[in-house]
């Protein structure tokens, strides 16, 4: 695996990639919120196995990149970046197709990416994507002050290994939400609301059906307003909200893998 910097307008973005040494096509891993890209380096190399080169930003405030600690104040931005990104691998790859992948707030990332450069993508992937209205997450905006619930690692996976290694990493944040991340969270998803279907470009969601962070009720309307004809859906029982680090993740990423083939 390799690691480049990206000059932004707010500053350092650190992409991690993983090569085949000649891809068929290119993937976008777009990491959930308050983690950073490393987590998903298995994901990684099954996919370099099927003939992709990744590229996986450590989003603004996250990871190696510059930012304050989790402030995901400008998710449109975050937007901008992966399409940085985007430019940039096509520039090291001409030629194959671009395959997205988005998890929890980087699947919102990832949704809205669709909406706004769906036509430069053949294939799009959201894995618990963080595009409903939660209120239980959204109501913590209206406090004052905002309590300090951080997310729980029991909520991301039936093993137990997951929670500890997140709880032990010093480069996932461990804080209280900030006010700003929580209304930019808000904000875009009501750009989810208004922007718009997928159109043609095939996409895959798949969620965990005991999700408690991004709960399976919450997101499934979102997702009928803004799926296309080319929709396949997956839900996988007993699985909570990270299901690429869940007990059956070989199954998911099998999933994954079989979408790509059938669609590239």
């Amino acid at each position: 695996m390799g690691e480049l910097e990206l000059a932004t307008t707010r500053g350092k973005l650190v992409v991690h990639t993983w090569a085949d040494a000649e891809p068929h096509f290119i993937v976008l891993l777009s990491h959930g919120y308050g983690e950073h890209a490393r987590r998903y380096d298995h994901v990684a190399a099954a996919l370099v196995g099927a003939g992709a080169v990744v590229y996986a930003p450590d989003h603004h405030g996250h990871g190696l990149s510059d930012g304050e600690r989790a402030l995901a104040e400008d998710l449109e931005g975050a937007v901008d970046d992966l399409h940085t990104v985007a430019e940039q691998a096509q520039a090291d790859y001409p030629g194959p197709p671009t395959v997205l992948i988005g998890h929890s707030m980087g699947g919102l990332i990832a949704t809205r990416y669709a909406q706004r450069y769906g036509d430069e993508l053949a294939l799009l992937v959201l894995s618990g994507p963080a595009i409903g209205a939660n209120p239980d997450i959204l109501a913590l905006a209206q406090m004052d002050p905002i309590p300090d619930v951080p997310i729980d690692p029991d909520a991301l996976s039936r093993d137990p290994a997951v929670g500890a290694a997140y709880a032990a990493d010093p480069l996932v944040y461990h804080g209280p939400f900030r006010r700003e991340t929580l209304e930019s969270f808000g904000l875009s998803i009501q750009a989810v609301a208004e922007g718009g279907t997928f159109g043609g470009l095939p996409t895959l969601w798949i969620h965990g059906e005991d999700d408690p962070i991004v709960p399976l009720v919450h997101t499934r309307p979102a997702m009928e307003a803004v799926r296309g004809p080319h929709f396949h859906e997956k839900t996988y029982p007993g699985a909570r909200h990270e299901i690429f680090n869940e007990i059956n993740q070989d199954e998911v990423i099998a999933d994954v893998l079989a979408f790509i083939d059938a669609h590239l």
